[in-house]
């Protein structure tokens, strides 16, 4: 296999803003995440509490309305726009525009279900992003893959990042992984160079690549991290690297290598029974690390 250089730790150093005294709100990014349904309420709220925890000023979460108002429950630390919906559909797309408008970043896609009138939504968005908002950093995760599917062509040539498992990245792309990390990793080389965007494929170990033939893998995390709920973490971790103007690529790499060592902490402490909440709550721990001299 050929030699892929790793994550490290001074990679992420590199790329954490430096807090000026006169720093003020919004100066370290504004993240608005799309998510949630009428099933299910944590995803969303876990991409906003772990974007948080990485120092993003404002996670913004537009959901539909009775799921919003089950986030704002669940922590007064998250601001909530109360989509006029029961799940995600085409017509909460005006008021999703105007947030557009002031947000640095944007993750969509956890919790939302997949709907036929919600796939049909995100593939708007996706157009709207691409025609209206053209350098505005944008993630994508869950059931956003299944609409992203349709029209893979709206992923060329922007600042989008995809976060699939193996699952997943068959459903984007209609490709099954193989099991060997050689072939996964030739497989997503050419898949990110296709599409034309970065694609973090999450897995044992997690292969970053961009479309410009950038390379580079994670190792850590454990498997404690299969539990539900990491996946959403990442997401929150690499929108807040975006939403501060992180390169999609660098944010990808350093995210992954932040939410790993942030569940590596975890299995430290409780073993592998820890939850994605654990996981939140040792990210500023993990900032200590990479901040510490020597």
């Amino acid at each position: 296999m050929e030699k892929i250089s790793r994550v490290e730790r001074k990679h992420v150093g590199a790329i954490l803003p430096q807090r000026r005294a006169d720093a003020h709100k919004g100066d370290f990014g504004r993240l608005l995440v799309i998510g949630g349904s009428s099933r299910y309420v944590g995803a969303p709220a876990l991409v906003g509490l772990a974007a948080l925890r990485c120092g993003v000023d404002l996670a913004i979460i537009a959901a539909p309305e009775r799921t919003a108002w089950t986030i704002n429950s669940l922590s007064p630390d998250l601001i909530t726009i109360k989509l006029q919906c029961r799940d995600l559909e085409p017509s909460t797309l005006p008021e999703i525009s105007r947030e557009l408008e002031s947000a640095t970043a944007v993750v969509v896609g956890p919790g939302l279900g997949a709907l036929p009138e919600t796939l049909e939504a995100v593939v708007r968005l996706a157009r709207l992003l691409r025609e209206t908002h053209p350098g505005l950093p944008a993630l994508f995760d869950a059931d956003a893959f299944k609409a992203l599917a349709r029209e893979t062509s709206l992923l060329n040539k922007m600042p989008w990042v995809m976060t699939p498992h193996a699952g997943e990245f068959k459903t984007l792309t209609g490709q099954t992984l193989p099991a060997d990390l050689d072939g996964r990793i030739q497989m997503v080389k050419r898949a990110a160079r296709k599409l034309g965007c970065v694609i973090l494929l999450k897995g044992h170990v997690d292969i970053i690549a961009s479309a410009k033939g950038e390379l580079k893998l994670n190792h850590t995390g454990n498997p404690g991290m299969t539990v539900g709920g990491t996946g959403d973490v990442l997401s929150g971790i690499v929108g807040a690297f975006l939403s501060q103007g992180v390169d999609p690529f660098q944010a990808a790499t350093a995210g992954a290598w932040v939410c790993g060592r942030a569940g590596d902490l975890c299995l430290k402490d409780k073993g592998y029974e820890f939850l994605a909440s654990d996981v939140i709550n040792k990210i500023p721990e993990v900032f200590k690390e990479v901040r510490k001299k020597g």
